[in-house]
């Protein structure tokens, strides 16, 4: 990817203020017995927008992005996602967003080709589709030549960059990310972040989490969970500001320093 793409990120990130909300959430509640995951959260993110779902281990933000994408019925409280229920149309949700994480994107004793293929495939997009959408993908990868070879064969940072593209290639309204860019080098964590832009500007809403404070500040807004509740909720500027802090690592540990859920809870993948 060309230095130019990178210099993306550096510039404000987008609001999509006023093209519509994507993600409403109100009082969404997720309960595992007498224990309460996720607790009363209410948030609402705009289209186009980059939004940057925090939280330590325990804190609840993997339960709430599995009701987000329909892969989990809440308590209660009320959510819509691409402008669906998700009590009532879980697999319409589904259908109309992308999904990625870091720890599994791609079938790695697939080709390259043969992955784009079979998730285009489990979209229903048409034969013409899918084989001008590869090429586009694989040009703008510069991956041409790789496009034959089994996916395990590739380095760690072709592989997200390449599963990020997959994740987005049936042009979903929303596409979870989930700890995207864990364990690859910095440069190519910009080169990662620069193609996250390019999809915001084309209008596609982000929903991110990261362990990786200096990839909050890219966001356009950031939401930080505790305990199960969303704690803090603004541009990364304002929240330096709120919290008197210097960067997003300060504002992010002032924040779980009051956590009381303990990272040995067996519940901490909550």
């Amino acid at each position: 990817m060309s230095s130019t793409s990178n210099k993306n990120i550096l510039n404000t990130p987008p609001t999509g203020g006023e093209r519509g909300t994507v993600i409403k959430a109100d009082k969404l509640t997720k309960r595992f017995g007498d224990f309460t995951a996720v607790d009363q959260i209410s948030f609402e993110v705009n289209k186009g927008e980059i939004f940057g779902f925090l939280g330590a281990n325990g804190a609840g933000k993997t339960t709430a992005m599995r009701m987000l994408c329909g892969l989990s019925l809440p308590t209660s409280g009320t959510g819509r996602v691409a402008g669906f229920d998700v009590y009532k149309e879980n697999e319409k949700i589904k259908r109309n967003i992308g999904y990625m994480s870091q720890k599994f994107s791609l079938y790695e004793d697939l080709t390259v080709k043969e992955n784009i293929r079979f998730y285009a495939g489990i979209y229903g997009k048409s034969d013409k589709f899918i084989k001008d959408k590869t090429e586009f993908i694989l040009k703008q990868l510069h991956m041409e030549n790789e496009a034959d070879k089994l996916v395990k064969a590739l380095p760690l940072g072709w592989r997200q960059k390449l599963a990020f593209s997959v994740a987005i290639f049936h042009e979903p309204q929303i596409v979870f990310l989930d700890e995207p860019t864990g364990g690859v080098d910095p440069v190519t964590r910009r080169e990662f972040w620069s193609m996250i832009y390019q999809a915001a500007e084309s209008g596609i809403t982000i929903f991110v989490t990261t362990h990786y404070m200096d990839e909050a500040e890219y966001c356009s807004r950031v939401s930080i969970m505790v305990d199960g509740r969303i704690d803090a909720l603004d541009t990364p500027s304002q929240l330096k500001k709120s919290y008197q802090a210097k960067s997003m690592d300060e504002v992010f540990l002032k924040l779980a320093r009051k956590a009381a859920r303990s990272e040995s809870n067996p519940t901490k993948t909550a």
